[in-house]
């Protein structure tokens, strides 16, 4: 059921100061905050599908801050210095949603708290990415933050340290943001192994807040959120919203590659719709197209009007290039999947995309670029550059139109990511051989691994393999009469650096 848009009646239960603040900020709760806010405060793990724009993350930010606030006053005004909430992006540039969706909600509700007369509130919050600077890291192990940012990477580096577990053994709410971009490969099973290890130092269970552009089928982003044997919730507000979407082709007729002359009016017409938009974001395939089609735009804009964006560039680069587009200075940034997931960019008026993407899903992940708030309706401009490619577009929108996703399919039971979780944990402590299988099992994805598999990775890792120079990368001490698992000296150094990968 879906409650109209002008209610707040999700905001029931909420703190004073934090009703007000939203009140006085926002006109009205999404159906997204509204069917979401009273399963998060029965503190059920719950996924939350619904458009890109449509306030998931803060959703789920303000859902915590509250029960923060709450804890907080009920203990004379004070947290205990321990991390209480882990929020997990794919994104390492985490900025912006910090700022809007944490940090400005923290800073308005502790002024109506003072408002109100209320013991002032400290709330500590970080952002621990590959980035941070170690004075950074260093205090987050002096004083832990109640409130931790993090990577799917950098939480298994947390979880590899004595440090970094003793941080996290008290987090009972976990926020695990764009679920749908990790789901469907390694990186997600990993993630899903950390959020197993996860539960397995703190003493309750986590409360799991997934948030995800819709995906088909959604009980298995559910499952892959919360693991095996456990009930989540759904929110599912569809992926269907208002969208100005066309295709554009050349005045000539298309071929099986594109001519340089059929290129040079592709050129004049990205250049006549980026005139008329404010900001203008252009995605293509590869890195070599995005750097082409940056020198012919500054050709016909300006140099100081386009930017490129994409992954071979310094992050000094990038972030420039960002700043610029967000401040209003950059008409056109050309960019690879380098920026699909909403990094820090502000206001984009039209997103053209050149050439197929290949995915529905990607197609409107990029396209909700624009439009990018409650309310906004994204514009895309659809550009095909081949005829095989005209098929494939005009198949793709027609899908976009017809309400279609792609269905997600989740890596099953991946042995390379397993045996580097496994190094990983056993070298921060000892484990049964059983037990681990246990916890192995409660991640969706290795639910159905087997024991055989299970056995012959394990006497892998504990025994080696034979190479050129004799047998090598044995990271486990097994003992075969208590069955129990423990890493070699060694061992957590190489789980952390490694890319995890196993011979064939």
């Amino acid at each position: 059921m879906n409650l109209p848009e002008s209610t707040d009646k999700g905001l029931h239960g909420f703190h004073p100061a934090v009703s007000t603040w939203f009140r006085s900020t926002f006109p009205s709760a999404t159906n997204a905050q509204a069917q979401a806010w009273p399963l998060i405060r029965q503190r059920r793990s719950t996924l939350i599908a619904a458009p890109t724009g449509s306030g998931k993350t803060l959703t789920a930010f303000l859902a915590v801050l509250d029960d923060l606030v709450h804890q907080g006053l009920a203990n004379g005004g004070e947290l205990p210095d321990q991390t209480l909430v882990v929020y997990v992006s794919p994104l390492k540039a985490l900025s912006n949603d910090i700022q809007i969706n944490l940090q400005n909600p923290l800073a308005g509700i502790t002024e109506h708290l003072e408002k109100r007369g209320l013991p002032p509130l400290v709330i500590r919050t970080a952002v621990r990415t590959g980035d941070t600077p170690q004075k950074d890291r260093a205090q987050m192990r002096k004083r832990a933050p109640h409130i931790l940012v993090t990577t799917p990477e950098s939480l298994y580096v947390l979880l590899g340290s004595d440090s970094g577990r003793h941080m996290l053994a008290s987090t009972r709410t976990v926020i695990v943001d764009e679920i749908h971009a990790i789901a469907a490969g390694k990186r997600g099973s990993h993630l899903a192994l950390s959020l197993e290890r996860l539960q397995g130092l703190c003493a309750e269970p986590l409360t799991r807040i997934g948030l995800s552009a819709t995906q088909k089928p959604i009980e298995a982003v559910a499952r892959f959120l919360v693991g095996t044997e456990r009930d989540c919730a759904i929110v599912d507000i569809g992926h269907a919203r208002p969208r100005d979407l066309a295709i554009e082709v050349p005045p000539v007729p298309l071929s099986a590659v594109m001519a340089n002359d059929v290129w040079e009016l592709v050129y004049d017409r990205l250049a006549q719709l980026a005139r008329e938009h404010r900001t203008t974001l252009v995605f293509v395939n590869t890195r070599r197209l995005a750097e082409r089609l940056a020198r012919h735009l500054s050709e016909r804009l300006g140099k100081t009007a386009v930017a490129a964006h994409h992954g071979s560039l310094a992050k000094e680069m990038r972030l420039d290039a960002e700043q610029r587009l967000k401040a209003g200075e950059l008409q056109v940034l050309i960019a690879t999947a380098s920026l699909e997931l909403g990094i820090d960019i502000g206001e984009v008026d039209l997103v053209c995309q050149i050439g197929s993407p290949g995915s529905i899903n990607g197609f409107l992940q990029r396209v909700g670029r624009s439009g990018h708030q409650v309310g906004g309706t994204p514009k895309g401009r659809l550009f095909a550059t081949t005829r095989d490619d005209l098929i494939e577009c005009a198949a793709l929108l027609d899908c976009v139109r017809r309400g279609e996703l792609d269905t997600l399919h989740i890596p099953v039971a991946p042995l390379d990511v397993l045996a580097q979780q496994i190094i990983a944990e056993v070298s921060a402590q000892e484990w049964p051989e059983q037990a681990l299988l246990a916890l192995i099992h409660r991640a969706a994805p290795y639910a159905e691994l087997d024991e055989r598999h299970y056995q012959a990775l394990l006497q892998m890792l504990s025994e080696g393999y034979n190479g050129r120079q004799g047998m090598r990368s044995a990271y486990l001490h097994r003992d075969a009469v208590a069955h129990t698992l423990r890493g070699r000296r060694g061992a957590r150094l190489t789980a952390v650096t490694s890319g995890g990968t196993i011979p064939d």
